[in-house]
């Protein structure tokens, strides 16, 4: 592990207790990024993309796969507590200062891009209140969206332990109308409506069992996402056993309910009723069951839901940023922290990228979910380099005599998953995310500069030419036009 330099490191080092994040708050972070607004636009994204037996099978995959990322952070918190900033700090120690910052930038793009996304769904999900806000790109949308943003800069700047419990004080708001829905969807469930089609042989769209398998992943993925929360803030945190603790806790409560919502979705309405809604999908789920105030309570839920994983992955954009800096491979501006604790440049930086975003859907009409697929796709190589450090480090612990197999299991189980991601996310997204690592290098250059550090070794000279190869490659076929997303 890097040293900091002295002022970064006795900053850290000397974080009062009052400054430190509890079990309940890092928990909280957990759920609280995990659920946005993935879930409430589950039933259509799946049914989509997968009838009710390839649905079932690819929960049991994701469900498994994801379990050993829990996993693995769980694992990597107990036994490196000295790696701080989890998705990051685990890359470098593994791979090196290059691979470590570009899984730090693609963790820290994908989060700000999700925000984006949130952004406009959330203005969305105002529409059903009130007009004017069509899809959520509006100019009417689009200022309101900024007006929020700000907002929450202003309550991360007052400190990072008081957002944190804001946030869990708001995880409790999003979760009750989802546990209305359950309670809701087991008396509305019937077992002919979700046995209809199982395997999807009637639409031949859907083309086979395992392609609708892979098709529903980048979606699951999403809705995941934030699993690794605890890990980010492991600094933070009262003691390195809590963000363990905080993951498994997170990841249980998180899996039961998209189960619950998926499957009994499929048992409410038919797959193809499903595949025909419109965001939030829950919302015409609920609505089918006991009526229109259905509707309304989920769309009250999806904004609360909403603002409150916008708090959760503000707090992440601006920590993984945060490390790195003090580790000398971000400029150093950014690891600077207020008399709060709080990285002001680092949010400054996010807060400004959100809001060109935010004016460029306007312009250009994206989509939520472009912007959740392509956030998706930014994560999927931190994912996979974190258990291939586990890999490492149990390997390593078991030629020194003191490891346990349970342990590489682990690392080799998320190591698949990572991989198997990998392929459902396809080339066309892969080679997109390209570009958006190559537009971080100048970060890199710059702030191993400023410390009279030598810049890139030669092995990572050949990683920089391939993955300029392959953004310019994307560049070339969006130019084109034979690439898309």
């Amino acid at each position: 592990m890097s040293p900091h330099s002295t002022q970064e490191s006795s900053a850290a080092e000397s974080r009062s207790p009052a400054q430190k994040v509890p079990l309940t708050a890092l928990t909280a972070l957990v759920v609280g990024s995990m659920i946005g607004g993935g879930i409430f636009g589950l039933p259509q994204q799946m049914a989509s993309a997968a009838a009710p037996g390839p649905l079932v099978m690819g929960w049991v995959v994701t469900g498994v796969g994801m379990l050993m990322l829990a996993f693995v952070f769980q694992r990597l918190a107990l036994s490196r507590p000295d790696i701080d900033a989890g998705i990051y700090g685990y890359a470098r120690a593994g791979f090196g200062n290059l691979v470590g910052f570009s899984s730090a930038w693609g963790y820290w793009v994908s989060a700000w891009i999700g925000n984006v996304g949130y952004l406009v769904l959330l203005m969305a999900s105002l529409g059903v209140f009130f007009p004017g806000f069509g899809d959520g790109n509006t100019a009417q949308a689009i200022i309101i969206a900024s007006v929020v943003m700000w907002l929450f800069h202003v309550l991360i700047l007052r400190g990072i332990r008081e957002a944190s419990i804001v946030n869990a004080v708001v995880t409790v708001g999003k979760v009750l109308p989802l546990v209305v829905f359950v309670v809701i969807g087991v008396f509305a469930f019937r077992l002919d409506v979700f046995t209809q089609d199982f395997w999807g042989a009637a639409d031949p769209s859907l083309g086979s069992v395992l392609s609708q398998v892979r098709g529903m992943m980048l979606v699951t993925v999403w809705v995941f996402i934030g699993v690794e929360g605890a890990s980010v803030f492991s600094e933070r945190a009262r003691s390195r056993t809590d963000v363990g603790r905080a993951t498994i806790l997170g990841f249980v409560s998180v899996l039961a309910l998209l189960l619950a919502i998926n499957i009994l979705s499929y048992g409410i309405m038919p797959r193809t009723e499903l595949a025909a809604l419109g965001d939030p999908s829950l919302a015409g789920v609920l609505e089918a069951a006991v009526g229109p105030w259905g509707a309304r309570l989920i769309a009250l839920g999806l904004v609360v839901s909403l603002v409150g994983a916008l708090l959760s992955w503000f707090l992440m954009c601006a920590e993984i940023v945060r490390v790195p800096a003090q580790e000398g491979l971000m400029p150093r501006i950014f690891g600077r922290e207020s008399s709060k604790g709080v990285p002001a440049a680092a949010l400054w930086l996010t807060m400004g990228l959100v809001q060109l975003f935010l004016v460029w859907t306007y312009f250009n009409a994206s989509t939520y979910t472009t912007l959740i697929l392509l956030a998706s796709s930014l994560i999927l190589l931190p994912y996979l380099l974190s258990a291939l450090y586990q890999v490492m480090v149990a390997l390593r612990a078991r030629r020194a005599g003191n490891g346990a197999w349970r342990d590489l299991l682990v690392g080799l189980g998320g190591t698949l998953y990572g991989v198997w991601l990998l392929y459902a996310a396809g080339p066309v997204y892969l080679l997109y995310t390209a570009i958006f690592y190559v537009v971080g290098l100048p970060f890199f250059v710059v702030a191993r500069r400023e410390r009279g550090a030598p810049v890139l070794t030669r092995a990572e000279q050949v990683l920089v030419a391939v993955l300029v190869a392959a953004s310019a490659y994307a560049v070339y076929g969006l130019a084109r036009g034979t690439l898309s997303l």
